[in-house]
């Protein structure tokens, strides 16, 4: 089944190259396993190389001898030369990826965990619901290297949408509003110690909402 995630990393004209990882959404351990040295996730002979020439890259073609090698991200980017907007609107399928890395040029890596905002695996009432450019990203609490605050914010969003999906099945709230409630619980308590990105198709809003030790959502700087 894995646990999948994407990652975009920083090209030098301020664009991403954004590449696939069937594990990394598993405990965020991408976080300290992509550095300078193991571009991938991991020792690869030749994936620096590989790194600095997707770095001006205009298609995502790989030399064939790389094209299937297994590492920790898939070597072959998904997409080239993309904004993180653009990533998140268009290739982050909120309901299959669970995290979303952005990777700066220092190789600084922030990490987020991923909640699709549908309803229709929750509430009979609903449908469907667009699994891609509706979700929220948002970063954990970290603590000597662990995301320690990862299962309490996943757990609280499941409880969420679980007791929200009812309230829509009991026409106590539309889709719209519950997906208001739904972001606002999640959000609720961030006090600027975490840095979160709100995408909904239903209301087309699209919103940073940067943390305290964010310079900008395109180059977090993270102090976990």
């Amino acid at each position: 089944m894995g646990h999948r995630a994407l990652v975009a990393y920083e090209r030098p004209d301020g664009t991403y190259n954004l590449h696939y990882t069937h594990w990394g959404g598993c405990n965020l351990r991408l976080k300290h396993r992509i550095t300078e040295a193991t571009p991938f996730g991991e020792e690869y002979e030749g994936s620096q190389a590989i790194y600095e020439e997707l770095g001006t890259a205009a298609s995502t073609y790989v030399p064939e001898e790389h094209r299937h090698t297994q590492t920790e991200v898939r070597l072959e980017p998904t997409a080239v030369g993309v904004t993180v907007e653009a990533a998140l609107a268009d290739h982050l399928d909120f309901q299959m990826h669970e995290a979303f890395y952005i990777v700066t040029r220092e190789f600084q890596v922030t990490a987020f965990r991923t909640f699709w905002l549908g309803f229709h695996s929750e509430a009979t009432s609903v449908e469907e619901s667009p699994s891609r450019g509706h979700g929220v990203i948002c970063t954990v609490r970290w603590y000597d290297g662990d995301p320690v605050g990862d299962g309490f914010l996943r757990g609280r969003f499941a409880g969420a949408k679980e007791v929200t999906a009812e309230l829509i099945d009991r026409d106590v709230f539309s889709e719209v509003q519950a997906t208001t409630f739904l972001v606002e619980r999640l959000l609720g308590n961030r006090q600027g110690r975490y840095e979160a990105y709100v995408q909904r198709a239903d209301t087309n809003e699209r919103r940073w909402y940067p943390s305290h030790y964010t310079a900008s959502p395109r180059t977090p700087r993270s102090r976990e």
